[in-house]
């Protein structure tokens, strides 16, 4: 059982595991935990929190509403409170108020807390950052990463809750337009709506090894787990006996714990899962060739349709096979070299990647060379010949460099991903590198080989980017692994035309007949050739068995500030215009559904249904009862209503504009958007300029405005109420995602509000100082990001789940999204634009194996109402050396991965604290890395090719407004420079990182590249030091959200006249925020250049152009990480402190 926890609003940090070994120890003197992931407390349930009553508080019932009033279009809302007249006043009885409830009972929120980042208790230690006891400086000793482990309470009631027909409104016919008037309904009470049957008390679990996520189901099973507190300076320490199902199913050697029987609505008798015996165990046969159609029909449940086990298996997970039967070879052996016939790709036991042997290819229509042919324990199939790293020369990765010689590590174009270790036919099978990403491409053979590196292992995902294109398959038989649940993949091995073996657990499966048949080639018999099983990134089209209820129409409601400040920024203006010439661009289908939602001091509704003349206000004035205040109307069928939509957002612009409101209920407003999207789910998009004032949610201001140059600890990083992470909980349970837009000129607590879209799985954009005049430049940037926004692509109803080779397990988890269980993600929505990192180690050793795979699947519903299956699977190679291990680093994937932990470190602990860590990181590695060399002077800093680039990046990380010290940073400008470490995708994140720096007024068609018929000139990079610029050129900054255009002095006259359009430096204006099209050859290479930087990119960086003499170029000189600001290191000092730091 869990043992009691501090209050949930203190559990805003990732959740911690068990220690690495072989990192710094902290003195004998000092009491302080670890820095970087320190303890969090055990997690277990506030009373009060989830249950009755949280509801009951939140969403009491009061009496109905005693009047209606209608205000004219042109006036604000608040002047119809109080002075009506007696002839406007409509009476409503308690028997017409009924009619108002939400004709659709709604889904039940989760019970219990979940965090941000979550960590499992695995059995072994995570890989992590090494900590640091004072700012860059330690003994090199070593050290602990984390505390002992602490177990998050993580819910697992149903999901959806009752199946339940999607709510449909009632429309009539369409009217002519009017905008001169909006028909307003004034409701100062709240509607009484009891929501305490929607919230089943947790029914405990009595083993704590059964972790077991019924995602679908329609009862709630929390799952328990074995918490632990420690004080800050107690040591580490593990938990006995406790072990972890993270991330993979092994051969049926243990109780998978999500495997549990589903019974259908009326059969399920208890609330204890039922199990039995494979029949081969019940009949106590030779198992040594049986074999499973791993294609049966499948029960409705998520956990066995997506989840980690088949329900007949579970049963043989504690059975131990008897000792006379030892001559046979059995299911519950391990899977190589015990009786399995040679496989295809060559998955049965290779000792070592390092044998030598003739390479064949890797499918083989002929299958006779397979019949009766087992394979040792040390023998390497051919396939996986040309692994080896030591027999054949050092590869260039591994190439010692002295950094203090050469500090010109920058490569001359973009920094490519390392290729995997594989031969040519696995490296053709193997997935994007902008899918599917580890820090590692040469995964450790052991734990104990990993800590010595000292390098996290993790995989950063951006599963539905929608380029490249990959395969959409419509199969009648989804093939997956009737243990691990893996979907069919390239990397699996055919024993014969018959049975397939899986990759990830190793268990053989029967290959279903249907499967046998090749649709593309219209051939029979050889399933090797199946679409699946050539592309390692596929999209299947999945069967009604994949879904509880019918897919919902896409639903999008805007919930918009309208107070005095929002008024006065002007944003309504671009709002309405770029959803107006968006409106037939939504993702959706003839179902889709739109609503609107307003709120300054009070929160207004529109009711838009077909058949009246025009769209009509209805108004809440009482802020602390929210309420729907009519049951039909709010959210309406797209296009049914079109013109009365159209209508609402051509006057909505000019409806608040004598508003003195300066208050903002945005808690009151977000509460009335979780209730009307309940029946259904979909996305709900606020806009926000300021600090919220009234109602639920308020907020003090927290931020000192001396302390924004600090060099000392900063505050304010986590929420000041939990209030915002409960009310994303009750979205995601509904399937609600929020996304918030904050436009503010003045402090709003990022840090709070952030939480909103963290938890419900949405996203945060957002624009400091807007103002439609005073800033245009923000301002079309919103309207861009509107475009991007509303057109594109989106999925409803997401689950991601990743499974792993045996002996790899998933400890934490970075990004914005609900943590169901130890392996699967909640998503109430997934875009196109959201990355996703994980931690990864090992809990056994990968001694069995010359490959290791991850595969992730991404379950979702598309905006067409089609249930999705997008797979996505990585094949890494298994070394056993430390030389190998350095040699597969992938440097950038690193830096992404330590970016997303040291924000979690700055939260949990302190921004000192992770600034360190950062640094320990780069001397542990290099230090590990010189251990392997030989005859080298201790003065020298050598790094291997692969990481010669990392200091560098990790002083750019040291740069970030996320966490950098001594520079003038706004807290809500650090808060989201954190909340974009740990969201967006990484190529668009080491963007703004370490942003790429070209020389742009000498631009030539030499070496430059065709796309789309544009001839793209491709400049060399340039170092980010101001000793690069020139006063006669003209430089290009490519930050990610930001491009700068810097002009020299003495920049050029023909490049100011051909590319800006003027005839000398001081004509060009000081503001400037686009280049014209002008017909020159200097013009078109330029914006060719600048627009291949900005494709596919969803940042839609705004373009500066910067005069020598600009006010505004000192956001430019901060990004030239290289040099030395007022209190951060210069790059070259950065290094002799590394230094200093590995010669100690």
């Amino acid at each position: 059982m869990s043992a009691p926890g501090p209050p949930a609003a203190q559990h805003n940090g990732p959740a911690q595991s068990p220690p690495p070994h072989g990192y710094r120890l902290y003195p004998s003197a000092n009491s302080a935990p670890p820095a970087f992931c320190s303890q969090v407390p055990s997690k277990v349930t506030p009373s009060n929190q989830y249950g009755i009553d949280y509801h009951s508080l939140n969403y009491a019932a009061a009496a109905p509403p005693p009047n209606r009033h209608i205000p004219p279009l042109q006036t604000s809302s608040h002047q119809f409170y109080h002075g009506l007249s007696q002839g406007d006043h409509i009476p409503v009885s308690r028997e017409q108020r009924q009619d108002v409830a939400p004709p659709v009972q709604p889904y039940p929120s989760f019970t219990g807390d979940c965090n941000y980042s979550y960590s499992a208790t695995t059995s072994f230690p995570p890989q992590g950052l090494a900590s640091h006891t004072s700012h860059y400086s330690a003994p090199l000793t070593s050290n602990h990463l984390y505390h002992g482990p602490s177990h998050s309470s993580m819910p697992t009631n149903s999901q959806y809750g009752q199946v339940i027909p999607t709510h449909s409104l009632q429309t009539g016919t369409q009217v002519a337009r009017n905008t001169q008037r909006l028909p307003t309904t004034t409701h100062p009470h709240f509607l009484h709506q009891d929501l305490r049957s929607l919230s089943a008390p947790p029914v405990p679990v009595a083993d704590h090894h059964r972790a077991h996520d019924d995602f679908l189901q329609n009862q709630a099973v929390p799952l328990a787990t074995n918490s632990q507190q420690c004080s800050a300076g107690s040591p580490a320490f593990a938990v006995a006996g406790q072990t972890s199902d993270i991330g993979h199913s092994g051969p049926l050697v243990s109780v998978p714990n999500s495997m549990t029987t589903y019974l259908p609505s009326g059969e399920q008798s208890s609330g204890s899962p039922t199990v039995r015996p494979p029949p081969a165990v019940q009949q106590g046969i030779d198992e040594s060739s049986s074999t499973t159609s791993s294609a049966s029909s499948e029960p409705r449940n998520y956990d066995v349709l997506e989840g980690g086990g088949y329900t007949e298996t579970p049963a043989a997970a504690n059975i131990q096979a008897p000792a006379s039967a030892a001559p046979h070879a059995s299911r519950l052996s391990k899977p190589f070299g015990h009786g399995y016939p040679t496989l295809q790709p060559g998955y049965q036991n290779a000792a070592s990647p390092h044998s030598s042997q003739s390479s064949t290819p890797v499918h083989q229509p002929n299958y006779s060379q397979y019949a009766s042919q087992y394979g040792g324990m040390n023998q390497l199939p051919a396939s996986l010949a040309g692994l080896s790293l030591q027999q054949a020369q050092q590869p260039e990765s591994l190439r010692p460099i002295n950094l203090m010689q050469d500090r010109n590590v920058l490569p001359v174009s973009s920094l490519p991903p390392p290729t995997p270790s594989l031969n040519a036919d696995l490296k053709k099978l193997n997935c994007n590198s902008e899918f599917f990403r580890c820090t590692l491409t040469n995964i450790p053979q052991t734990q104990a080989l990993l800590n010595k590196a000292k390098l996290p292992l993790g995989l950063l995902l951006h599963p539905f980017k929608s380029k490249p294109r990959i395969p959409t398959i419509s199969p009648s038989t989804i093939v997956r692994c009737r243990s691990c649940r893996t979907y069919i993949n390239p990397f699996v091995s055919f024993i014969d035309q018959r049975r397939w073996k899986c990759n990830l657990c190793y268990r053989v499966n029967d290959v279903p007949e249907e499967f046998m048949y090749n649709p593309l080639t219209r051939s029979y018999g050889e399933p090797h050739k199946r679409p699946e099983v050539l592309n390692s990134s596929v999209e299947f089209i999945a069967s009604s068995d994949y879904m509880l209820r019918p897919p919902p129409p896409a639903v999008y409601l805007f919930v918009l500030d309208v107070s005095y400040n929002a008024v006065e920024s002007g944003y309504l203006q671009y709002f309405s215009q770029s959803l107006l010439d968006n409106l037939d661009k939504l993702r959706g289908d003839s179902r889709t559904k739109i609503g609107f939602i307003t709120f300054d001091s009070t929160v207004h509704f529109y009711n838009l249904q077909e058949g009246l003349s025009q769209p009509q206000m209805l108004i809440v004035s009482d802020v602390d009862e929210i309420f729907l205040p009519t049951p039909d109307g709010l959210l309406v069928n797209l296009h049914e209503s079109l013109e009365l939509i159209k209508d609402l957002l051509t006057a909505l612009p000019g409806m608040f504009t004598n508003t003195r409101e300066t208050h903002s209920a945005l808690g009151p407003a977000l509460q009335g958007a979780c209730k009307l999207m309940s029946p259904t789910g979909g996305r709900v998009s606020v806009f926000q300029t300021q600090l919220p004032s009234l109602g639920a949610g308020l907020l003090q201001s927290r931020e000192d405005p001396n302390q924004r140059s600090s060099l000392k600890g900063i505050q304010h990083l986590g929420p000041a109420t939990d209030f915002y992470k409960k009310l994303a909980l009750d979205c995601s349970g509904q399937q609600t995602a929020v996304d918030l837009f904050l436009l503010s000129s003045q402090y709003s607590d990022l840090a709070t509000l952030a939480c909103v879209a963290k938890y419900s799985a949405g996203c945060i954009y957002y624009y400091p100082s807007f103002h439609h005049k005073h800033n245009p430049a923000q301002a079309d940037k919103l309207k861009q990001d509107l475009d991007h926004y509303l057109t594109r692509r989106i999925g409803f109803e997401a689950v991601m789940r990743i499974r792993c080779t045996k002996g790899l397990s998933i400890h934490t988890f970075h990004g914005n999204f609900f943590v169901r269980s130890t392996d699967l993600l909640s998503l109430a929505n997934i875009n196109e634009d959201a990355g996703f990192a994980v931690q990864m180690s090992l809990e056994e050793s990968l001694t069995d194996t010359s490959l290791a795979c991850c595969q992730v699947a991404l379950l979702y519903t598309s905006s067409k109402g089609q249930r999705r299956i997008r797979v996505h699977t990585l094949c890494l190679p298994v070394v056993n050396s430390l030389p190998d291990v350095f040699a597969g680093a992938d440097v950038q994937a690193i830096t992404a991965l330590l970016a997303s932990m040291a924000v979690d470190r700055s939260v949990t602990s302190s921004l000192s604290d992770a600034r360190d860590a950062l640094v320990n990181a780069v001397v542990d590695s290099l230090s590990s890395y010189k251990s392997t060399l030989s005859n080298l002077q201790q003065s020298t800093l050598i790094a291997p090719n692969a990481l010669k680039i990392f200091p560098l990046y990790i002083l750019a990380l040291l740069k970030q407004k996320a966490f950098r010290t001594g520079t003038c940073t706004r807290l809500d400008d650090r808060v989201f420079a954190m909340c974009q470490m740990k969201y967006q995708p990484l190529l668009q994140l080491m963007k703004m990182i370490h942003p790429s720096l070209f020389r742009i007024d000498r631009l030539t068609d030499e070496g430059a590249i065709l796309v789309n018929d544009l001839v793209v000139p491709q400049p060399q990079l340039q170092h980010l030091s101001a000793e690069k610029l020139e006063k006669e050129g003209a430089f290009f900054m490519d930050a990610g959200s930001t491009l700068y255009l810097w002009v020299g002095r003495n920049c050029d006259t023909n490049f100011l006249k051909d590319v800006l359009g003027f005839p000398n430096y001081a004509s060009v204006p000081q503001k400037m925020t686009q280049l014209p099209e002008l017909d020159t050859v200097a013009s078109e290479r330029t914006r060719n250049f600048i627009s291949w930087l900005k494709r596919d990119s969803p940042l839609n960086p705004v373009l500066y152009v910067l005069k020598d003499d600009s006010a505004g170029k000192t956001e430019f000189f901060q990004r030239l990480i290289e040099d030395r600001s007022e209190a951060a290191f210069s790059y070259y000092e950065f290094l002799l402190h590394i230094q200093q730091q590995i010669c100690k």
